[in-house]
Parts: C-alpha cells; structure tokens; sequence
C-alpha cells in the first residue's frame, strides 16, 4: 500500500481551512498534516512537515500565496502547490502558475474535484480548473498580438491522438477524464502526452496549452 498523500492546507479564513480539510481526511488516501493562515506560516510549515502537496490561497496577509507558492516550490521541490482561490482573472492566475503551481482551482469547485486534482498533482499532473483554462487562452491571445499567431506548421505534426489530448488539455481536462473522453487507459494518455511534450520541447501542460493556442491548433467553445 502507498503512503497517503499528505496535504498541508493554507488559507486566512478557517472555516475554509476545516472544510478542505474535512474534505480530504475523508478521502482514504490523503491525510491533511497542517493548517496555515497566511503564507509565511505555509513556508514554516511547508520545512517542517513536508507535504506533498499544499492547498494554497492567493490572497492573505502577511506573506501572499504566489510569494509562498515560489518559495515552496523552490526550496521543496518535491511539494507540488495547488492554487485554490475564487479568482479567475489572469492577475492571478498566471503569476501563480509562474511562482510554481501545479494546480489552479476555485474554491467553489466540487470536493470531488478538489480530490482528483490533489491525486493528479501528485502524481505529476499540471490540472486547471475549465474557467483558468479560458482566462490563461485570453492571456496568451493577448499576448501575442498583434502579431499573428505561428502557423500549425511551426511546431511538429501530431497523431490524430496526440491532438485529441490537447484539445481535452485545452478543455481543462485530467489524464482521468481525458482517458474516459477518449476511452482508453490513463497510461495510453500519458504516453499521448509525453509524445507531444517531446515533439514540442515544452516541460508540462501548461506550456503545451500556451504553444497550441499560439499555433491555432486548439479551439475552446
């Protein structure tokens, strides 16, 4: 049997803090190992405990999550970072994937989502939450005008699969609900994924979706 999966919880408010933490101890494969209030006090516990994975909020005093985030992630490595905040807007979200999250989720998601995503992060997983998707396309749109976006050409062609799976990445989908869309194992869409990491040079999700969108390969309805 693997070890649960240990979850440090962060946010200034504690009715959020004792609801995700009701949430994952309910899970039977994740334990929450802490709490923290502000981000300084995240970064303490973060040395301390751990983690695999910490449940991060954006804004709080102190010491913010974007600043946590980069300091975890930099000095723990192994900690995977999940933003979980009630922004959508790319003031936020992209300087928290920048600082190193893994994750980026509204605290009005599901619980179940909220579990999926901890198990996904945690097994190497970039996953973001169908709105962020939308706000991070806009950005890069943005950010590439006015010149126009690189041809499709421009990047290695991918197998109708390989395709498959970015335009699902593109939807704001895990490997798990990728693998339910496309019917086939979680296995056969990592290997799709790494594929297209490999073609591309990129490093995670985040990039492959940043590079799609660019070359106008992936529509979002």
């Amino acid at each position: 049997m693997p070890d649960d999966i240990r979850v440090l919880v962060v946010d200034d408010e504690a009715l959020v803090r004792h609801a995700f933490g009701f949430f994952v101890n309910a899970a039977d494969d994740m334990d929450v190992v802490g709490e923290a209030q502000d981000g300084k006090v995240a970064l303490t516990m973060a040395r301390s405990l751990r983690p695999d994975v910490v449940l991060m909020d954006i804004q709080m005093p102190v010491m913010d999550g974007v600043a946590a985030t980069h300091a975890i992630t930099q000095e723990l490595p192994e900690t995977r970072v999940v933003a979980v905040t009630t922004f959508t807007t790319t003031h936020y979200v992209v300087p928290a994937l920048r600082a190193g999250a893994s994750g980026y989720l509204l605290k009005d998601s599901a619980p179940d989502e909220l579990i999926d995503t901890i198990r996904a992060v945690h097994q190497g997983e970039y996953v973001l939450a169908r709105q962020i998707v939308g706000a991070l396309v806009d950005t890069v749109r943005q950010d590439s005008a006015p010149e126009p976006p690189s041809p499709a050409e421009a990047l290695p062609a991918l197998t109708a699969r390989e395709a498959d799976v970015v335009q699902l990445i593109a939807e704001g989908l895990s490997n798990r609900q990728i693998a339910q869309r496309m019917a086939v194992s979680e296995a056969t869409v990592k290997t799709h994924l790494g594929s297209v990491l490999h073609k591309w040079d990129v490093r995670d999700r985040t990039q492959v979706l940043i590079a799609a969108v660019r070359s106008g390969l992936v529509t979002l309805t």
